[in-house]
């Protein structure tokens, strides 16, 4: 955990979050700033700084990700409409928070190219 990781705070239960789902690997919650009806952020509770970060010991735990991210959408009834999962890696590719984490979107429909 990074002291001042404010995802590791969520993670950890230092800082209160609508928590939607989680294990022993990751914690989803919803975005404070939704860019849909549905804006999940799913990080794994390991520091993880960016995408290139990642290391093959990390792989499982990627899976394991975006499977859930499939169940949090049934889940919440917009699997079947669609959704996006999105990371976002360093500064230029819009990352603002320095914890590896994916938003998945859904509720409405979404443009190509994005941004």
């Amino acid at each position: 955990m990074s002291d001042s990781c404010i995802f590791c705070k969520i993670a950890s239960g230092e800082i209160p979050a609508k928590i939607v789902y989680q294990d022993d690997q990751i914690v989803a919650f919803e975005d404070v700033a939704p860019q849909a009806p549905h804006h999940i952020l799913i990080i794994p509770r390991k520091h993880i700084r960016t995408t290139l970060d990642l290391t093959t010991a990390d792989n499982q735990m990627i899976g394991h990700i975006y499977q859930i991210a499939g169940k949090i959408a049934h889940d919440l009834g917009f699997s079947e409409d669609g959704f996006r999962i999105v990371n976002n890696c360093n500064a230029d590719g819009g990352q603002v928070v320095w914890h590896l984490h994916f938003h998945l979107l859904g509720g409405r429909e979404f443009v190509w190219p994005p941004g």
